[in-house]
């Protein structure tokens, strides 16, 4: 440990399960290690749930649903608000605290801290625009009256990367639906998700309407609660893979579900593009969270006319990165999550270069602890290689070129995924029309940056199912009821 400060914020996070109002041990008793990334040291100890710790959390949160969903919208608007203003009063210690756990640098931390409290402001917002319809009947005999109801205990399954705001994300718009929560994050960051916890029991959350289980054993304890058949809505943010099972699974009691997988984002460069521009938003694409973001630029697509220009532009800027531990002075390229994750972009950087793939900065792993990989930038890479098909999660560039148009277009959408796209181009007509046949739910125009609490987040084919943020945001976690009434004709 580094510093009093760190070992103080460590020490103010509650590390049990939190099941119908209170923090509890496991009933198992067992636990489980939180480290850091940068050094391997063990940061604390949590609770590690067991499949009886799983079904008294749902039995909590289905206890509690009833009375949540008929809590005024007004009453759950405030409690949102109240957390929203209590993570921005305590945005410097659930920086550290996530900085600690998973490695980015504080400035990336506070920023991330910024945008989780958000989705609770604007959730807080939409608890009380939340409408139905009435309207006559064509044939004038009757009235049609559509009311919105909450759709019951929910399941979020939340990932490392973004260990605070998945869950905001999650998390707001299903209380303000009057929805009760079973969470489980990701065992490698769970301490930011236990501060929100708090943070929201805090604010006013009753007893058993959000409840977090800590758990290594993801399918054990989770699995028996999906097919229990109480829960009646799940919400997924992590692997491809990994989400198809959880439908399979949601498939036996009908779940409604929203998955946010996989990603494998196209960086388009035209020949008329403002280089400036697009390295600038290629850096905000790229390394953002050291490039561990579903919405991470991992192909880079760039005119032959401007590639070299293109390239040599963002290597200088990508080997001018400060590498190192999060919370030191400077630093904005941070150690990635753990062993498995620097092993997989080693491989992939390896593969690209057995292709005829040129590093032209970075590449090298460093010695020394922390999972720590340099920003890299790689040119000539062939559309053969296993990075223009895996997603990097990594600080790595692979840069291909094109001619024409309809090659970029092919080229991005040769993917079983579907989340972003990024296009940098001057021409009006260009731009819309290659948005238009992007394959994707999103696609940064001139931009590096899409995510935002008040735009629809989602994507397409293997990326997922639904849309998390916006006004659509609140609807699916809402059931439409239809009464027809009769007698009036």
């Amino acid at each position: 440990m580094n510093s009093d400060l760190e070992r103080k914020v460590l020490d103010a996070v509650p590390t049990g399960l939190l099941i119908g109002g209170e923090w509890r041990q496991a009933a198992s008793g067992a636990t489980t290690k939180v480290e850091d990334p940068s050094t391997g040291e063990v940061l604390a100890e949590v609770a590690d749930a067991a499949p009886e710790d799983g079904m008294a959390a749902l039995t909590a949160a289905h206890e509690a649903q009833a009375a949540w969903a008929a809590t005024a919208p007004r009453e759950r608007s405030d409690v949102l608000r109240r957390a929203y203003q209590a993570m921005l009063a305590q945005q410097e210690d659930l920086a550290l605290l996530m900085t600690l756990e998973m490695g980015k640098p504080l400035a990336e931390s506070r920023g991330e801290v910024a945008y989780a409290a958000e989705f609770l402001r604007w959730f807080s917002e939409e608890a009380v625009r939340i409408d139905g319809g009435f309207a006559t009947a064509p044939a004038g005999g009757s009235r049609f009256l559509v009311m919105k109801q909450p759709v019951g205990p929910c399941l979020f399954i939340t990932p490392w990367n973004f260990p605070l705001a998945m869950g905001a994300r999650k998390i707001g718009p299903a209380l303000a639906a009057g929805c009760t929560v079973v969470i489980k994050p990701a065992p490698q960051t769970p301490l930011s998700m236990l501060a929100l916890g708090r943070i929201l029991l805090d604010a006013g959350v009753p007893a058993g309407v959000l409840n977090i289980l800590n758990a290594t054993d993801a399918q054990g304890v989770m699995e028996p609660i999906i097919r229990d058949g109480r829960a009646r809505k799940l919400s997924f943010t992590g692997s491809t893979g990994v989400g198809k099972i959880l439908l399979e699974q949601c498939a036996e009691k009908v779940l409604r579900t929203s998955l946010e997988l996989g990603g494998n984002a196209s960086f388009l460069v035209f020949d008329d593009a403002d280089l400036d521009k697009a390295v600038e938003g290629a850096m905000l694409a790229k390394m953002r969270n050291m490039g561990e973001a579903c919405t991470a630029a991992n192909r880079f697509y760039v005119h032959r006319s401007v590639a070299d220009a293109f390239a040599g532009k963002l290597a200088e800027r990508m080997g001018a990165l400060k590498v190192g531990r999060g919370t030191e002075d400077g630093v904005q390229v941070g150690p990635l999550v753990d062993a498995k994750g620097l092993g997989k972009v080693v491989d992939l950087v390896g593969d690209a270069v057995s292709h005829g793939a040129r590093i032209t900065v970075g590449g090298e792993k460093a010695d020394g602890p922390g999972y720590f990989y340099p920003p890299t930038v790689l040119v000539d890479v062939p559309q053969n290689s296993r990075l223009n098909h895996e997603e990097v999660f990594g600080p790595v560039a692979p840069i291909s070129v094109f001619d024409t148009e309809d090659e970029a277009l092919a080229a991005a959408n040769a993917t079983e995924f579907g989340l972003v796209n990024y296009v940098f181009t001057e021409n009006l007509n260009r731009a819309l029309r290659v948005a238009e046949k992007l394959e994707s739910g999103m696609v940064g125009l001139n931009t590096g940056l899409v995510s935002n609490p008040a735009a629809p987040f989602g994507g397409i084919k293997e990326s997922g199912l639904g849309r998390e943020g916006g006004t659509v945001g609140i609807e699916e976690f809402l059931e439409i009821k239809y009464v027809a009434i009769g007698g009036l004709g």
